[in-house]
């Protein structure tokens, strides 16, 4: 016996928005009854249409239209844009993934919050490096919460990153910055992003520093193994580089992330790992509404 879907729009048929709707099909509970954009030759909504996917180039207008084409709503356009989208959609009373920096919804990294993500109208998957390294920095915090001070380097490549990342900097390195601090509790935090140029093109790279004069590194070990198994139940790409290492009174943690090759490249994990993240809190969701 199959299962109920629970239908889902997606606005932005951009990179994100297409590699979504690529998970979206293959999932067993999630059905897309929208890909909406602006641009009616974007490759997202010429691959959609060849899937015989619903599709518009109204973008929310379309949602606006037929209100019951979605309950779940994602959405893959800009933080300025979201934060005018953000109101409409909730007095229409859609689920609401956001895929922007724009931190109006509640943070969500599903390996530490979802549940309580689940209740609330309007989640924002904060950005690439926040769903990568957050989980860490909780490890980091979990066994020494006197840790006064973490910093997060995110190395993409410079082929993954569009118009809409480039466009968010500001937006993507203290969105990063405030999920570190809310999830971990650490008093000060940094997040910087590098787009690297190099060709081939690398993968997400990911390195973290926390101060921490006398770390108990047996118990961070164990504690980021564990951050990494719940990882890789939504993000299977997710891998440790470097396990705990420490010198000069800091802790130092990498990870990469393989993406799954849905529509972007392997080497995109750091778009992969947000829509992994969001698929997953979407899926939870369903399956809440349909068993």
């Amino acid at each position: 016996m199959n299962m109920k879907t629970v239908k889902v729009g997606i606005i932005g048929t951009g990179n994100i928005g297409t590699d979504l709707l690529m998970k979206i099909l293959r999932s067993d509970v999630l059905t897309c009854g929208m890909f909406s954009g602006q641009n009616p030759e974007s490759v997202g909504i010429r691959k959609a249409q060849s899937l015989g996917v619903p599709t518009s180039f109204e973008s929310i207008h379309a949602f606006e239209a037929d209100p019951d084409c979605a309950e779940i709503v994602f959405d893959a356009t800009s933080a300025e844009v979201h934060r005018r989208h953000a109101p409409i959609l909730e007095k229409m009373g859609k689920f609401v993934i956001d895929m922007t920096p724009s931190r109006i919804g509640k943070m969500c990294v599903p390996s530490l919050n979802l549940d309580e993500c689940l209740r609330e109208p309007n989640i924002s998957m904060i950005t690439c490096g926040g769903q990568a390294m957050t989980p860490l920095a909780y490890a980091i915090m979990k066994v020494h919460p006197d840790t006064p001070y973490i910093e997060i380097v995110g190395s993409i490549a410079s082929r993954s990153a569009g118009v809409g990342t480039r466009n968010n900097i500001d937006e993507y390195t203290q969105a990063t910055r405030d999920a570190i601090v809310h999830f971990s509790g650490v008093p000060r935090a940094k997040a910087i992003i590098v787009l690297n140029p190099a060709e081939p093109p690398i993968l997400m790279h990911n390195t973290m520093y926390a101060e921490i004069p006398h770390p108990d590194m047996q118990a961070i070990t164990r504690e980021v193994a564990s951050v990494v198994e719940r990882m890789r139940t939504y993000a299977p790409g997710y891998n440790l580089q470097l396990e705990p290492t420490y010198e000069n009174g800091r802790v130092m943690i990498m990870n990469t992330v393989v993406g799954r090759g849905d529509f972007l490249p392997p080497y995109a994990g750091n778009l992969d790992i947000i829509n992994c993240a969001a698929i997953a809190a979407a899926e939870a969701y369903a399956r809440k509404k349909v068993l």
